[in-house]
């Protein structure tokens, strides 16, 4: 039964706060549950899937060693917020997606979410990304809550 929460996902202004982000911080966490928060790119892809990709950015460990993955790994259950801060407290705003976590097996749609992720990010068009050497992560939504004036509607007359 899908959650009625999901449906936030489709409407008009919630869809296009997560495709305009530029970063989310998702939430991980080992079997012990310890948590994990780190920011990262990520695609919408305007339905209930999130994807991001373990890119070449400098980092200690590389691919599935990374804390993020092996944490996926034993406990797929993420969190992965999108927000917007200013000083003017009225235009704050956040959504809340709780999911599932996997790795992306199959190569095409490996591509789809790569080519959207070189569309958002330029950055991403200069790495060599690929299947065998950069996992990439599909977080399917299982939960949403919004918070902020943005999403809620216009006042009728």
């Amino acid at each position: 039964m899908e959650n009625d929460s999901l449906k936030l996902l489709g409407e008009n202004r919630v869809r296009q706060f997560l495709t305009l982000a530029r970063v989310a911080r998702l939430a991980t966490s080992d079997r012990a549950a310890v948590p994990h928060t780190i920011p990262i790119c990520f695609w919408f892809d305007g339905e209930i899937h999130f994807y991001f990709v373990i890119d070449e950015k400098p980092k200690r460990l590389t691919s599935t060693g990374l804390k993020r993955m092996r944490n996926i790994a034993e406990n797929p259950q993420v969190a992965l917020i999108v927000d917007h801060y200013e000083e003017e407290w009225a235009y704050l705003a956040y959504v809340l997606v709780h999911g599932e976590a996997h790795v992306v097996e199959d190569p095409k749609e490996y591509m789809l979410a790569l080519r959207n992720l070189r569309d958002k990010y330029p950055q991403y068009r200069s790495m060599v990304l690929g299947f065998e050497r950069n996992p990439m992560v599909r977080i399917v939504a299982t939960r949403v809550h919004v918070w902020g004036a943005r999403f809620k509607p216009p006042a009728t007359a």
